[in-house]
């Protein structure tokens, strides 16, 4: 078990490392949310209800890391890391861990800007909304990670990622609306926790299967 969790660390340093030296993702999903924030913060009416500024919040999150899970294995695929991977002595779930926990440390830094702006063009966050977004991360980083894996392999990987997440990712918005504007947020946080849970069991389990294929 010390050398699996070894191996997920070696590997998620590989891509912190990458993006540090590169900066590729983390600048755009900067940019594109603060960008999203700013259009949503002109385009919606002066009197405009928390559920819209909410909705709109959650749109820019999903789009932001759509963003960077777009680009979360292209470099193994340019690169033909990839197969080297596969081909290596360890756990091939081992690669989806440390991805996974890779893509949350990209949302949280893209998250750590817009929620601030958020709370600067609209109202005070919340500590529900904290919570929700922290949930909605997790889910969004386990989900999204197979999803990419699978989805870099086609040319039209930009088409096929979004077809594939943003069905998975209405779960996630419902529950992160749900749980900043409903008046008992620990159900809908609860979901959230849940929604954590189940897929990522599911994406661990399959993982090994999706990149050997």
């Amino acid at each position: 078990m010390n050398g699996y969790f070894g191996d997920v660390a070696a590997l998620a340093r590989k891509d912190l490392l990458l993006e540090l030296r590169s900066r590729d993702t983390v600048p755009a999903m900067l940019l594109f949310v603060v960008a999203s924030l700013v259009v949503f913060h002109f385009a919606l009416p002066t009197d405009a209800t928390d559920r819209a500024t909410e909705g709109l919040l959650w749109i820019g999150i999903v789009f932001t890391a759509l963003l960077g899970l777009t680009r979360a294995f292209v470099a193994e695929r340019e690169g033909s890391v990839m197969d080297g991977l596969v081909l290596a002595t360890f756990d091939r779930s081992a690669i989806w861990l440390a991805k996974s926990l890779s893509v949350l440390a990209f949302l949280g830094l893209a998250e750590a800007v817009a929620l601030p702006a958020y709370a600067l063009f609209f109202r005070p966050i919340g500590w529900e909304l904290v919570a929700a977004v922290v949930l909605a991360d997790i889910g969004i980083a386990v989900v999204g990670t197979l999803l990419s894996a699978m989805a870099v392999v086609s040319r039209a990987r930009e088409l096929i990622l979004p077809l594939l997440f943003l069905p998975l990712g209405i779960p996630v918005i419902v529950g992160g609306v749900g749980a900043t504007v409903a008046d008992e947020p620990g159900r809908y946080l609860a979901f959230l926790a849940l929604y954590d849970l189940v897929f990522a069991i599911l994406s661990w389990a399959s993982f090994e299967y999706v990149v050997a294929e």
